[in-house]
C-alpha cells in the first residue's frame, strides 16, 4: 500500500503518514528502534538487538528509495534501514501493540528509553 501522504515534522520529532483516509504519527524514536536494519533486527531469527536510550533521538531527513521505501536518517547516525511501504503500514496499524511490547522488554532487560549516562561522574562544585 502506498503512502498518499509523508511529511517530516523535525520540530515535534515525528513522521506523519497517510495510506488513503487513514492517518498516522510515528515518532522517530518509535522509528529508530523499529528500524528494519541489521543493526536492529539482526540477520535472521533471535540475533534481534534491542535499543535502548533513543527518547531523544530525531530524524534528521527522510529519502525515497525508488518507488517501494523510505531511508530514514537519525541524528545518532542511524541510516542503514530501508522501511517499505508496507512495513510502515504495519508499523502504523500494529504501532500501539508494538510499542508495548518495547516497553515489556526494556523492563525485563533492566533498560530504558533514557540516553545512556552510565560512567558519567558529576562533580558537586
Amino acid at each position: 500500500m502506498l503512502p498518499s501522504k509523508i511529511q517530516l515534522h523535525k520540530q515535534s520529532r515525528r513522521l506523519e503518514l497517510h495510506f488513503g483516509a487513514q492517518a498516522f504519527d510515528l515518532t522517530a524514536e518509535f522509528l529508530r528502534v523499529h528500524s528494519p536494519s541489521a543493526e536492529v533486527k539482526g540477520h535472521g531469527p533471535g540475533q534481534e538487538v534491542l535499543q535502548h536510550g533513543k527518547k531523544d533521538v530525531s530524524l534528521t531527513h527522510i529519502e525515497a528509495v525508488g518507488n517501494y521505501a523510505l531511508k530514514l536518517v537519525f541524528d545518532d547516525g542511524h541510516d542503514s534501514g530501508i522501511f517499505s511501504w508496507d512495513y510502515l503500514y504495519q508499523l502504523c496499524t500494529e504501532q500501539d501493540a508494538l510499542w508495548q511490547r518495547y516497553l515489556e522488554k526494556l523492563h525485563t532487560d533492566n533498560l530504558t528509553r533514557d540516553k545512556d549516562v552510565q560512567g558519567l561522574r558529576f562533580i558537586d562544585p
